[in-house]
């Protein structure tokens, strides 16, 4: 079974994604809803960190990294799951670090935590989804506040593939500003279509993800 279609079950079995009538924090109707902060005990949190792990080496990205850099706070436990499933799972020991949402004061101090940050450091940004960028755009001055890094990409769990503020999908609106590559370890329509073909999601889901894809998603570049 491929990577995607692995994950795709995961998400739908764990209640990661789940299909039905959504209201999202914007306020858009939505068909299916993304919330990977549900994993949250041992065996799920080991689970994820394989899937991420599995995409680092399938994808090539693990030969352009340094670092593992979780924002928080749902970046965090992905990170340091990803960190353990390479080291558990293929022998590939990985720094990892992670940020404070405020400086710390006193004892070490600053807003990073983990692994400290070199100058010439690759650091492979791993979070969840990306629903704008927003939050992705302050984790790039945190870390280049830290020391003069090299970004080469962003990992998220799943692209919603819904358009940001222009035509372009949000992923696409990040590649274009910053030049930094987003990756996902599966679409959302990858993961309806997957679950469909096995018959483990309501019989017509799939097709409410694409009408409403048509209506709100965004172009990629």
């Amino acid at each position: 079974m491929s990577l995607k279609s692995e994950f795709a079950f995961f998400l739908i079995r764990s209640g990661a994604v789940r299909f039905g009538s959504f209201t999202l924090k914007s306020g858009r109707p939505s068909p299916y809803f993304v919330n990977l902060g549900v994993l949250a005990d041992g065996e799920a949190a080991s689970r994820l960190g394989g899937f991420y792990a599995r995409a680092l080496i399938e994808m090539g990205l693990l030969d352009s990294t340094d670092v593992l850099f979780g924002p928080s706070y749902k970046g965090i436990p992905i990170a340091v799951s990803t960190a353990v499933a390479l080291f558990r799972d293929h022998g590939k020991s990985i720094r990892f670090a992670f940020n404070r949402k405020e400086a710390k004061g006193h004892g070490e101090g600053g807003l990073i935590v983990g692994s400290p940050l070199r100058d010439g450091d690759r650091v492979g940004i791993l979070d969840d989804v990306m629903t704008t960028g927003k939050t992705k755009e302050e984790i790039l001055d945190v870390l280049r506040s830290a020391a003069k890094v090299e970004i080469p990409y962003v990992l998220i769990a799943v692209d919603r593939l819904e358009r940001g503020e222009t035509d372009l999908c949000a992923t696409g609106e990040f590649q274009q500003r910053y030049g930094i590559r987003v990756y996902s370890i599966a679409t959302i329509e990858e993961i309806a279509e997957a679950a469909s073909r096995s018959g483990i999601i309501p019989e017509g889901a799939l097709s409410s993800i694409r009408s409403h894809l048509r209506e709100y998603g965004g172009r990629r570049p």
